[in-house]
């Protein structure tokens, strides 16, 4: 007696699937190599840094416990800078007339600026110093008018404009510098 219940048996037992299929590690490789390059290069730039931080002995020297002759001590003072010392003679000045105005027989009022030139190089001025200028105009009805500018950061002068009264306008006006101080060293 067949049992109908039961189904044939297959002639061939069911396939089973396949097992999955290996991804290739090329992209692995490739991003494992660029790291290892990238460290590589950072690793030597360090090292080279780190050497040229230090004694200025290359890496391979032997180390003795003996003075070395021609050795610099590592540290040395810097040395403190020399500067030109100043005085009158060291400045040409002039004098730029910026306003006047004339009254006649009375006479002008003229407002003028002095125009000062340092006559060396302005580097050998020193920076951190203030030069003050002592400079006297000529040419006002009064007498010699005596003004100061002060001269700092090398080449920022300061002054106030001065205003003398001349007997005419073909009154020559004339300056000179009468002393040079330091402050501020």
């Amino acid at each position: 007696m067949t049992d109908s219940s039961v189904p044939p048996m297959p002639a061939m037992p069911p396939n089973e699937p396949p097992p999955p299929a290996k991804k290739p590690r090329t992209n692995l490789v490739i991003i494992g190599s660029a790291v290892a390059v990238i460290a590589a290069i950072v690793a030597t730039g360090v090292v080279v840094v780190q050497s040229g931080v230090g004694e200025s002995k290359p890496a391979a020297t032997a180390e003795s416990n003996a003075p070395d002759a021609d050795a610099v001590p590592a540290e040395q003072p810097t040395p403190e800078p020399t500067y030109s010392e100043v005085d009158a003679d060291s400045f040409a000045i002039g004098l730029k007339t910026t306003a006047q105005h004339c009254f006649g027989s009375a006479g002008c009022n003229v407002t003028v600026e002095p125009d000062l030139t340092y006559l060396g190089d302005s580097e050998e001025i020193d920076p951190d110093a203030v030069y003050e200028i002592t400079y006297e105009i000529h040419g006002d009805e009064s007498g010699p008018v005596i003004e100061t500018a002060e001269l700092s950061d090398e080449t920022n002068l300061n002054y106030t404009p001065s205003v003398i009264s001349t007997a005419s306008a073909g009154t020559k006006v004339s300056v000179e510098i009468t002393d040079v101080s330091v402050q501020g060293v």
